[in-house]
C-alpha cells in the first residue's frame, strides 16, 4: 500500500476547527494545517505543543549581554584604558553604569536577530530552502488540512476521505508520496 497524503480545503476557520476536532476524536492524526492567518484554538485540537522560541530568544539575549560585557571590559580596561575626568578605569564595575543603555541595546539586537534566524531555519523558509505549501490558495483565503496515511495506521485513505466528506469540506485532494 502506497503512502498517501490527503489535503482537505476549507473556506472557514471555524468549519476547519470542527472538522479537525471530528478527525482527532475519531483517532485520526492531523499532520499540519496551512492557513493565511493564525487560527486561534486550532493548536490544542491537532496536538501542536507550545513553541520554545522564547527560550531561544532568552539564550540569544544572554549571549548579547555577555558579549557586551566582554566588549566593555576589553575596550575600556584591557585594550585602551582611558582616564576621563580623573575617573578610575581599572575595573569593569566603575564603567558599567555609563554603558547600561549600550548593553541593553546589544541584548535586544542579538535576541531579535537570533530569534528571526532561528524562526526562518526552523520553518525552512530561508532563501534556498525548498518551500512546502501544498496549495497556494492557503496564502490567500483557503484553509488546508494535511492528513498522512503513514501517521494513521488504523485508518485507510478511503476511511479518512469518508470522514472528511462528512464535514462541509470545499475540496479534497489526494497525492502519493
Amino acid at each position: 500500500m502506497a503512502n498517501k497524503v490527503i489535503y482537505a480545503v476549507y473556506d472557514d476557520p471555524e468549519v476547519l476547527k470542527g472538522a479537525a476536532r471530528k478527525l482527532v476524536t475519531s483517532g485520526v492524526k492531523v499532520k499540519d494545517v496551512y492557513s493565511p492567518f493564525p487560527v486561534h484554538g486550532l493548536d490544542p485540537i491537532i496536538g501542536i505543543t507550545r513553541t520554545r522560541l522564547g527560550i531561544a530568544s532568552f539564550m540569544f539575549g544572554i549571549t548579547g549581554t555577555s558579549l557586551a560585557l566582554l566588549g566593555f571590559w576589553y575596550f575600556m580596561i584591557s585594550d585602551w584604558p582611558m582616564n576621563i575626568g580623573g575617573k578610575p578605569n581599572w575595573t569593569l564595575y566603575h564603567n558599567l553604569p555609563a554603558f547600561v543603555p549600550v548593553m541593553f541595546e546589544f541584548t535586544v539586537f542579538c535576541a531579535a536577530h537570533g530569534m528571526a534566524i532561528t524562526y526562518l531555519i526552523r520553518n525552512k523558509t530561508l532563501p534556498g530552502m525548498p518551500a512546502r505549501n501544498p496549495d497556494p490558495r492557503s496564502t490567500d483565503d483557503k484553509f488546508v488540512m494535511e492528513v498522512r496515511t503513514e501517521d494513521n495506521h488504523g485508518h485507510s485513505a478511503e476511511q479518512i476521505t469518508g470522514m472528511l466528506r462528512e464535514t462541509p469540506v470545499f475540496e479534497i485532494n489526494e497525492r502519493e508520496y
